[in-house]
């Protein structure tokens, strides 16, 4: 068994596919100027020849979104545009992705990955020491997953042209803040072991 894992973050329609309401805007310019679907599906075919387990990391709320915070300054235009709906095609991975049955699918309600989510417990259960990661955004669940991961002591390592924000200026800087806690690397240059 591998101790190593890649996990893919907030890559889901409502964020990322061109017919979904922020792939209509900054976001979905910033994925297709840094090609990050074809560059994580690239990340994706080299893992799984490597063997390495993939889980995709969703946000998303009940249909009456009672697990999303009214006053949250990132959240609270969910529930009044109707995104980020579990059960719908918006909180569906991207369909480029390839998602396969045997992926792990960590569904959480804030920004990072670990906060009251089965990743820890999946983790722990696999003996995984090492975490590869990208997604949307750079600075948030990208940089929540680095922080965290690097304080529960895993390794960290961040496929960067698999990454973006709402610009290239929050990706670049929120990839400097990074660079103390984890390893960098690109989906040409990634090893996964």
């Amino acid at each position: 068994m591998t101790s190593s894992i890649y996990l893919v973050l907030d890559m889901e329609n409502d964020l990322v596919h061109a017919d979904g309401p922020n792939g209509k805007a900054a976001y979905g310019e910033q994925v297709r100027g840094r090609r990050i679907l074809e560059n994580t599906r690239a990340a994706l075919d080299k893992a799984r020849a490597a063997k390495v387990p993939v889980g995709f990391v969703r946000v998303g709320f009940s249909p009456d979104y009672r697990e999303c915070p009214p006053d949250s300054p990132i959240f609270s235009g969910a529930r009044k545009n109707g995104i980020f709906q579990l059960g719908s095609w918006g909180t569906e991975v991207h369909p480029d992705l390839g998602q396969q049955a045997g992926d792990f699918d960590i569904v959480k309600h804030r920004v990072s990955p670990f906060y009251s989510t089965s990743l820890e417990a999946i983790l722990r259960a696999r003996g995984i020491r090492r975490i590869y990661c990208s997604g949307i955004s750079t600075n948030a669940v990208v940089q929540a997953t680095v922080r965290e991961g690097h304080d529960r002591d895993y390794e960290i390592v961040v496929l960067e042209d698999c990454c973006c924000a709402l610009s290239a200026e929050e990706h670049d800087g929120a990839i400097q803040g990074l660079r103390r806690f984890c390893r960098l690397t690109t989906s040409q240059d990634v090893v996964f072991e």
